[in-house]
């Protein structure tokens, strides 16, 4: 049985390779809003397709279980690209309560606050607790560290983990791990994981089934993608050394504001939109940071990521979604992401 998935695994490798597309080191922006990115784990390769808004809504249907990532709603920012994010995030809140199918729980992938406040944190806990998934995942970003070293929000949003508040839990044969990679940022802002946390993920993956998927999440992208704005890990290399013999591997982060793809061999990478306002595509602009659209404009380059998981067929679909529909098609004016390579 081993042999024969191992097979199937090849087979799906070289029909990506024969299609005309690099995927080793393969890096896309989606440039266009209103539509979305449904990535479909079958034999432990990511596949991907755009959806259609009719679609959307059924997206969830026959899955064994969905869940939602939300990323960087920055509550507490109130600057010209969004003078009010806490709306945004209750409009993606409000758009988790209304799918079909209540997601098991939602993963937060930190910068949930601006500047580590308790009243940012107050009301960022406030939004959340009208959403229909009462089980929320944490990972900090680097604005809930800004004041203490992340004490505040280990209190809140870390019982149970691990150092810096690393964990792992499991849901339905599906391994989620959550990894810190903003307590020790380096040089440029580049993200790091630690010698202690390498240790603990190597510790956590011994001994489970290479059938076993992995869902890593983390804020800071686990892949170096604009390194000269700090967006990538520094040794991120080493962690997914670990995940290299297991056939199916989702790793989702945040911080970049925009919805970039990578895949590579069996790992497919993703990052969410933010909730509170976008950043330029790298290199398209002197320095990362908020960038201010068009009012009208603000909701389709903020969104949500949802997820759903078949366990018969090992399969895993992304989906992101912009906080509002925009009509446009794949290829069209995106009104603040782009490519990057």
């Amino acid at each position: 049985m081993a042999h024969k998935k191992q097979d199937l695994i090849d087979q799906k490798l070289q029909d990506l390779n024969n299609d005309g597309v690099d995927r080793r080191g393969f890096l896309k922006c989606m440039a266009w809003a209103g539509t979305g990115l449904v990535w479909t784990m079958s034999g432990g390769i990511p596949m991907s397709r755009a959806f259609a808004k009719t679609a959307d809504r059924k997206a969830d249907k026959g899955a064994d279980f969905t869940f939602v990532q939300i990323s960087d709603s920055h509550i507490g920012f109130n600057k010209p690209a969004n003078p009010d994010v806490t709306a945004t995030l209750q409009t993606a809140i409000n758009k988790i309560n209304a799918m079909s199918q209540r997601p098991d729980f939602i993963i937060h992938t930190g910068d949930l606050s601006q500047l580590s406040k308790p009243s940012e944190f107050d009301t960022l806990d406030q939004v959340l607790r009208g959403a229909s998934a009462k089980q929320v995942y944490f990972v900090p970003g680097e604005h809930d560290m800004l004041t203490d070293n992340g004490e505040q929000y280990l209190q809140r949003y870390g019982k149970g983990t691990k150092g810096a508040g690393w964990q792992s839990f499991d849901h339905k044969d599906v391994h989620f791990v959550g990894l810190v990679n903003v307590a020790n940022l380096k040089a440029g802002g580049m993200g790091s994981l630690g010698h202690e946390q390498l240790e603990w993920l190597e510790d956590d993956l011994k001994g489970r089934s290479a059938s076993t998927p992995i869902v890593l999440f983390a804020h800071i992208p686990l892949w170096t993608i604009y390194p000269e704005w700090g967006w990538g890990t520094d040794d991120s290399e080493q962690a997914l050394s670990y995940v290299k013999r297991f056939g199916s591997v989702t790793v989702l982060n945040g911080h970049i504001h925009q919805i970039m793809q990578k895949v590579e061999g069996k790992v497919s990478f993703h990052t969410a939109m933010s909730t509170a306002f976008p950043q330029p595509a790298p290199g398209s602009a002197p320095s990362a940071g908020p960038m201010k659209v068009p009012a009208d404009q603000l909701q389709k380059v903020l969104g949500i990521t949802d997820v759903n998981y078949l366990i018969s067929g090992r399969s895993l679909a992304v989906v992101d979604s912009p906080l509002a529909d925009s009509g446009s098609s794949p290829g069209g004016s995106g009104g603040g992401t782009g490519s990057g390579r």
